[in-house]
């Protein structure tokens, strides 16, 4: 793929424009995970945590604490791209992107980048407040950033199709409430599906989220109720699935074009 000097401009413009952007507003976007996610710990860790006990062979915060720390990244790639991207259809300045000589692929790229780059601020962020709680060891390095990063992408592109899809910013907040919560909570952040009866093992299986959950946990504490390499092919057949239906749809000019 040819990509000239010009397009790296563009997307290299698209991308600092999203990260100058959740910056400028860092008590919107960086604070609140933080001061969230010090709550989850010490009301679930230390309160909770203390009278629930040992948890697959680890202390209850020890093994809660890699869930926490994905569900923050999960919530705000997803979030600043959906809010990012509806925004600037709701402004009318998308036109200015869609009529300029720029690749719908770019424009994807650079919003996705954008959305992966606030997730991953703020994962650094809520582990550092982690770090207060519990030591967090971590057995496989390399695993532990590219499972941070493709999670990342994958949510930031599910932020991408609700943006294309939303008509009110109403609509933005509808996914994030009624599925992306409750799927989050339910994707073992804060137990293990093995307490779980066999038939809700099975059904967690359709929940994404287990796989990123425990794909992460896995890289840190060495621990997993999936298969570590079944997790790792759920989530880029995820990806690959959400990019050709993004592309698809930018393509079409569903939800851009009246």
């Amino acid at each position: 793929m040819n990509i000239s000097p010009q397009h790296w401009v563009a997307f290299n413009t698209l991308v600092t424009h999203e990260v100058r952007r959740f910056i400028r507003i860092w008590p919107q976007t960086l604070l609140p995970p933080a001061i969230t996610m010090t709550l989850y710990f010490i009301i679930f860790g230390n309160l909770i945590g203390s009278r629930i006990g040992v948890m697959s062979g680890f202390n209850y915060i020890d093994y809660i604490a890699p869930g926490i720390i994905m569900m923050s990244v999960i919530n705000n790639a997803y979030a600043n791209v959906a809010s990012s991207f509806f925004s600037a259809k709701f402004q009318n300045h998308i036109e200015e992107l869609l009529i300029a000589p720029i690749p719908n692929y770019l424009i994807l790229a650079g919003y996705v980048a954008g959305g992966a780059a606030r997730g991953l601020l703020v994962g650094i962020i809520v582990t550092c407040v982690a770090l207060f709680f519990t030591a967090l060891p971590v057995q496989h390095i390399f695993m532990t950033i590219l499972i941070v990063f493709l999670s990342a992408i994958l949510f930031a592109l599910g932020g991408f199709i609700n943006g294309i899809y939303a008509k009110s910013f109403d609509q933005i907040a509808i996914i994030p409430t009624f599925i992306l919560t409750p799927l989050t909570y339910l994707g073992g952040v804060f137990y293990s599906i093995s307490l779980l009866p066999d038939f809700w093992q099975n059904v967690s299986l359709a929940n994404p989220i287990l796989y990123m959950v425990n794909a992460f946990r896995y890289t840190m504490l060495g621990v997993s109720d999936i298969p570590i390499a079944t997790a790792f092919s759920i989530i880029i057949l995820c990806i690959v699935g959400m990019v050709w239906l993004a592309l698809r749809l930018l393509n079409k000019g569903t939800g851009l074009r009246h």
